[in-house]
């Protein structure tokens, strides 16, 4: 829904809920966490890890997703929730579904029963494709909370058992720019469809978040493409930790191809003591680049690749990485081949304990709200090539 008043930053803490509204407490209708409750010797009959049986639901999350064994049996799972204060869910919280023919529908609604949201719960073992032609996998997506319209891309993963799954599996940073340009046009975002070289493709752009952006020091936002998931809800807070990167992957890659177009801005901006200072001296920078990591610790807690880390963490084994993107104005091919730090325990990786991120940027240093406006990299057909793990 709208929100008559956006948000008025006189205060310093801010609630993002899909369902707040205008001087109305008690109206948000959210899943905060959901979890599945096993006994502690039976766990590993529907989970490959005991930190898969909880998740932390996300404000821009529409579906749940618990991954599990091919074999596990999923005809009466008793999944639990979190939802916020004076809410009720409906199925019941803790009540056994049948999740064997596919996703459950819940409703949560608000406490003042104005309002509703429905979430759709899972158990399968999805996996990300290994091809992107981006044709056929954008939509325009309407958020709940600023009322703004934007583009979202969903795939068809495929889940062991001859069918597929539409899951989100690139994400971008649209819904956070919508918090500062909340009636901004679709192709003014940093992340939009584009014409690609065969049918669609990706455009990036650095783009400026305006006054707004500058009152809440966040005066640049780069257009990213990344495989992983955005959260919203970090973006007044700590803006390195919206980009959690990376999604379960049981192969093992080696080369990443596709095809780029890449133009960088005119004048290049750092944001120093809460200014901008341009640098017509510096040129932009496009970002492309992939990162394998183990995605469990030693004692099997997750690991998660953040803004900050993604190309630090010491869980990362492999990573490929475009070291310099020409500019051009025709598509041309790009190559880039992991180099591995670490061996693959084959085994860890059937049990989805590795994670791959692939992600494209109009400008690398974008998260730290330095690069060019009007900076902008088209991105068409991208290809993982995988080898074959012994």
């Amino acid at each position: 829904m709208r929100i008559k008043q956006f948000l008025v930053f006189s205060v310093a803490v801010i609630s993002l809920s899909s369902c707040f509204k205008d001087e109305a407490p008690n109206a948000e209708c959210d899943i905060t966490k959901a979890w599945v409750h096993i006994e502690e010797d039976k766990w590993q009959d529907t989970f490959f890890n005991i930190t898969d049986t909880a998740k932390t639901v996300m404000y821009s999350d529409r579906t749940i997703y618990f991954t599990v064994r091919p074999d596990a049996r999923l005809d009466s799972i008793c999944p639990q929730f979190e939802i916020t204060e004076g809410a009720t869910i409906s199925p019941a919280s803790g009540s056994c579904q049948d999740f064997s023919n596919g996703p459950v529908k819940y409703t949560v609604t608000s406490q003042d029963k104005q309002w509703t949201r429905e979430y759709l719960v899972n158990f399968l073992l999805p996996r990300i494709p290994t091809s992107y032609t981006f044709d056929n996998s954008y939509s325009t997506y309407t958020d709940p909370f600023t009322g703004a319209t934007y583009c979202r891309w969903y795939e068809e993963c495929p889940t062991g058992d001859n069918s597929t799954v539409k899951m989100e599996v690139f994400s971008n940073a649209n819904s956070g720019f919508a918090l500062s340009n909340t009636k901004a046009d679709i192709e003014d975002y940093p992340s939009v469809v584009a014409e690609g070289f065969h049918g669609k493709g990706i455009r990036l752009t650095t783009c400026s978040t305006g006054e707004w952006g500058k009152l809440v020091r966040r005066p640049l936002a780069a257009g990213n493409f990344f495989i992983g998931e955005f959260d919203v809800s970090e973006a007044l807070k700590n803006t390195l930790h919206t980009t959690r990167m990376g999604r379960p992957f049981d192969l093992k890659p080696h080369i990443i191809r596709g095809l780029y177009k890449y133009k960088a801005g005119d004048v290049f901006w750092k944001y120093v003591k809460y200014k901008i200072e341009e640098h017509p001296e510096i040129k932009d920078r496009a970002g492309i680049y992939a990162v394998l990591y183990r995605n469990r610790d030693e004692q099997g807690n997750e690991v998660m690749l953040f803004g900050e880390d993604s190309k630090t963490n010491s869980n990362i084994v492999a990573m490929a990485e475009m070291k310099e993107i020409p500019e051009t104005d025709t598509w041309t091919p790009f190559e880039i081949t992991f180099e591995y730090y670490k061996e693959i325990d084959p085994d860890i990786l059937l049990r989805q304990g590795y994670s791959l991120t692939v992600v494209f940027t109009s400008s690398t240093d974008g998260a730290y709200y330095e690069g060019a406006p009007g900076s902008t990299l088209y991105i068409d057909d991208v290809d993982i090539e995988c080898m074959i793990t012994n």
